[in-house]
């Protein structure tokens, strides 16, 4: 995962629950763990915004034994009425830094289909 900043207070531009699922788009396979560690939040708290997530029919997720693997429906449109017609592709791809921009190599996932990108 990306490198956690340092500490910080006062107000964001970004929800807790866009900064969960773009960890979750950088790495499907992400243990509720990390994610916790990189928004700065607990666990229950990711949990919680998890299950809004699935909720909401932004998410799901299939479990392979200790493993959870997520799929997000990146054609699901925004809740509020001020981004309507925004789509969670859109989203991500203003919050998600292509693995080529993080590490200088190619292999960077396409958040809007879920796949690899080529390279």
């Amino acid at each position: 995962m990306v490198e956690v900043p340092g500490s910080h207070s006062g107000w964001t531009f970004v929800t807790n629950h866009a900064r969960v699922l773009a960890a979750i788009a950088d790495n499907p396979n992400v243990r509720i763990r990390d994610i916790a560690a990189h928004c700065r939040l607990t666990e229950r708290a990711v949990q919680r915004i998890i299950s809004d997530l699935e909720q909401g029919g932004y998410l799901s997720h299939t479990r392979d034994g200790r493993t959870n693997t997520y799929r997000i429906e990146p054609d699901n449109v925004l809740r509020h009425p001020a981004e309507a017609g925004l789509s969670v592709a859109a989203l991500l791809s203003l919050l998600v830094q292509d693995e080529t921009d993080r590490t200088g190599k190619p292999g960077g996932r396409d958040v809007r289909r879920d796949r690899p990108t080529a390279g």
